[in-house]
């Protein structure tokens, strides 16, 4: 790695924070003491990686290759009764590793009863099967990078309702992610909707194609005023950082997963969780839905949200919504709205958990 990216990357990591809730590592190196962390835990992590000391990763038909998991079971699991099970999903330039940043934090709020008793399951869905902060996103999509919604519904699922005691109900089945992750659980969720009933976004892309009417894509959400982006600017700019100094173009996001041809915005058209609303038919009631935003995210993923609970009103669909007023695209963000997560995951998730 060249000085200049050494000094890009730790730049883009003082901005980010993590991005969504978690850091990704900068270099290879000595990692979580996996048994230490699980003596600090009321409930215990089970690891299928290579990230300490032995290759244990699962092997994924869909992309041909081994991939890393970790799986959270609850304070006292008992294999004869069921648990509700929750995915979580990283954000861009993560992997399956930042799972271990957030696990106390979950453990804790299950320990005190804040948070219902389940099993947490998190795999990586990076490009290169490592975070990176030059890795591409692969929105947890079947694209030319690989199989990775076959991967997440397909191969994780089966590897762990046949090793863990899960319960049946769709209900009790929850998606949840934070940025490019709240993306992947909206997304998937609504494609299997017989798999899973619960989406919960946290500063999640829920409408990548967002414009007003006058086709501006960095502007606040007005109902009165709103459209959707019709063509692809490989160029423009879609966040900035560091007062400017760091810009994410579309390009970037949008080239890997979607590629640059005429049909381009078609093709992100048929991925956008707020136009799935409905060419999927999503009727009221059908999922229980959760998003919270900063109101001055960079990526402008706040008024993406606000445009997606608004589509879904349309339809006569409820979308719980949490601000955290001038919150960014950050950790510290994301962390604001773990309780209020929590607190509306509880009762939806609860009567589906052991006592």
């Amino acid at each position: 790695m060249t000085a200049y990216r050494i000094a890009f990357a730790l730049i883009v990591s003082a901005c980010l924070g993590g991005s969504a809730l978690a850091r990704p590592t900068l270099f290879d190196g000595p990692f979580v003491d996996l048994d230490r962390l699980n003596r600090s835990l009321h409930g215990r992590v089970d690891e299928y990686t290579h990230n300490h000391g032995r290759d244990n990763r699962i092997c994924s038909k869909a992309l041909g290759e081994k991939r890393d998991l970790y799986v959270y079971v609850p304070p006292g699991y008992d294999p004869e009764k069921r648990y509700p099970i929750v995915y979580w999903l990283h954000g861009f330039a993560q992997d399956e590793k930042t799972f271990l940043d957030l696990i106390e934090t979950f453990d804790c709020m299950i320990w005190k009863g804040r948070f219902p008793k389940c099993v947490l399951v998190s795999a990586d869905g990076s490009s290169k099967g490592r975070a990176s902060y030059f890795d591409v996103g692969t929105f947890y999509l079947n694209s030319p990078l690989g199989r990775y919604e076959d991967y997440m519904v397909n191969d994780i699922w089966n590897f762990v309702v046949t090793r863990y005691s899960i319960r049946v109900e769709r209900e009790a089945h929850v998606l949840a992610g934070g940025s490019m992750g709240g993306f992947g659980a909206y997304n998937l969720g609504f494609k299997h909707r017989e798999q899973f009933g619960v989406l919960i976004g946290i500063m999640p892309a829920l409408n990548i194609r967002y414009a007003d009417c006058h086709g501006r894509t960095d502007r606040n959400f007005d109902p009165n005023c709103m459209g959707f982006a019709t063509e692809y600017r490989p160029r423009d700019t879609i966040a900035n950082f560091a007062g400017g100094l760091i810009k994410v173009k579309q390009q970037q996001v949008i080239a890997p997963v979607f590629g640059e041809g005429p049909d381009t915005i078609k093709k992100v058209s048929a991925e956008n969780p707020a136009e799935m609303l409905f060419t999927h038919d999503i009727k009221p009631g059908e999922f229980q839905m959760f998003a919270g935003y900063g109101s001055d995210d960079e990526f402008n993923f706040d008024a993406g949200v606000q445009s997606f609970a608004y589509l879904a009103k349309q339809r006569g669909i409820d979308v719980t919504t949490y601000e955290v007023k001038g919150g960014r695209h950050n950790r510290e963000t994301g962390y604001k709205m773990m309780q209020p997560f929590a607190d509306w995951v509880l009762p939806r998730l609860g009567k589906y958990a052991p006592d």
